[in-house]
């Protein structure tokens, strides 16, 4: 058995080598001599399975949902993080003080990491439909979890870069030439995507550690894209399809939450190697002084009430010299990690989001319950009815807030979702109304001058 799961790992990889260094030499005029021939890897389901394993895998190195990632830049960019060097040479100053540049590798790295995965993703898609030899079973559930990558990622993409290339092929000749699809036009071909997911994957995991995605992992990103496109009703009939899943609750003990068997996580990502810690506890992670200069804002300090439990299990004072900085502590193993995989998507997220659905519809009476459950288990009382809308949508961003801090992104998407981007003026004096969107990445607008014309203000 052994030898079988290391062959497989070893097929999905080099598959997947084989992709991406195509996907960097999209200019060139051949196909590089050492990618698997797609027949090859989509003969039977093991080395199918093997090729949708090197997108998790390449999921959890190097893509925007990695911990040390997007998850760590958008919340320099915001302001769940304080960064106090006076200079950087990786970029990390410029995206803290919104002066991002289209030449910072920051920005290159975001768009660049997703689109060779997305490629990836794409090459999973059509070996599965040229395939004879697989089951319509297994075609229908691995294009699906591929699909589901695939439309994740260029969601995160369209949230930071606006409109962006959407490629659904494996052509070179076809992408290297790609131009941009309007951003709105994105996020409908996204829900079309994603209502063609729902269908192929089941709810149940294909292994209890819940680190493959399934039904409902995709009527969360599904809802999501809804509620980017005011689309209320819709979303709030896909999230009440989460929390009514028996599969799913909402976790009480907060020292339990990111726990890997916690019945409240819906999707992770499990660490490359046995034992390793997640990539979340490495990068908050200071005793003296903070690593690369950067700790938990004050501003998000300052939100908690001293009775939040969540500031208590989920932060740690340092005090070094007189001087108190905190960290972020979702994640606790630094060494010896068994029982910590990176946590994506949760059902805690689920409540707020059906919350707010509910709020933009004026259902305020039947978004409190969600809202609530959320708050007294962090030790918080009960927001009361009868309560304005506007009060409670405040509520449930703030909520977001204290809830995810350093999660995927999380407070970058929640205040854009809910045009509030500009409360970052209070604590980020280069802020402007155009950060809403990073800049196109140079070598890319170089590369492809049909990606033209570049973001405002850039």
């Amino acid at each position: 058995m052994k030898k079988i799961i290391n062959y497989m790992n070893i097929a999905g990889m080099l598959f997947l080598t084989g992709i991406l260094l195509s996907c960097e030499k999209m200019i060139d005029a051949e196909i590089p001599a050492n990618q698997i021939a797609s027949e090859t890897v989509f003969e039977n389901v093991q080395t199918a399975d093997a090729a949708l394993a090197g997108l998790y895998a390449s999921l959890w190195n190097n893509s925007p949902i990695s911990g040390d990632k997007a998850a760590l830049m958008l919340s320099l960019y915001t302001d769940d993080l304080d960064f106090y060097a006076t200079s950087s040479t990786n970029g990390m100053n410029e995206v803290y003080r919104n002066q991002l540049i289209p030449s910072n590798p920051i920005v290159y790295g975001q768009w660049a990491s997703a689109y060779q995965i997305i490629y990836s993703c794409n090459a999973v898609i059509e070996g599965c439909e040229h395939s004879v030899l697989l089951s319509a079973q297994d075609k229908m559930r691995i294009s699906g979890e591929a699909l589901l990558i695939r439309s994740l990622l260029l969601f995160y993409l369209q949230q930071m870069f606006g409109d962006i290339p959407y490629p659904v092929t494996t052509n070179y000749l076809t992408n290297q030439s790609i131009a941009k699809t309007p951003s709105a036009e994105v996020l409908e071909r996204l829900e079309s995507d994603l209502n063609k997911v729902v269908p192929m994957l089941s709810d149940q995991y294909r292994n209890a550690e819940r680190i493959y995605l399934n039904k409902k992992s995709a009527q969360i990103l599904l809802a999501k894209v809804c509620m980017t496109r005011q689309k209320w009703a819709e979303a709030e009939s896909h999230l009440k399809l989460i929390i009514q899943s028996p599969l799913y609750l909402v976790q009480n003990d907060l020292t339990k939450t990111f726990k890997k068997t916690s019945t409240n996580i819906i999707w992770q990502l499990k660490p490359f190697n046995t034992n390793d810690a997640v990539k979340e506890v490495i990068a908050y992670y200071f005793d003296f002084i903070p690593p690369y200069n950067y700790a938990l804002s004050t501003s998000l300090m300052n939100s908690f009430s001293a009775s939040d439990l969540r500031k208590q299990r989920w932060t740690i004072p340092v005090t070094v010299a007189g001087n108190t900085w905190y960290r972020a502590a979702k994640y606790k193993n630094l060494t010896g990690n068994t029982d910590e995989y990176s946590v994506v998507f949760r059902i805690e997220e689920a409540y707020l989001l059906l919350a707010e659905s509910l709020t933009m519809q004026n259902k305020t009476a039947e978004a409190l319950p969600y809202l609530n459950a959320v708050r007294q288990r962090a030790g918080l009382g009960a927001v009361a009815s009868p309560i304005s809308q506007q009060t409670l949508l405040n509520e449930i961003l703030s909520e977001n807030r204290k809830e995810f801090f350093t999660e995927t992104g999380h407070r970058f998407f929640d205040l854009k979702r809910m045009n509030q981007l500009q409360q970052l003026t209070a604590t980020k004096p280069n802020w402007k109304p155009e950060h809403q969107l990073w800049p196109i990445p140079e070598r890319e607008l170089l590369l492809n001058p049909n990606l033209k014309p570049q973001n405002n203000g850039y």
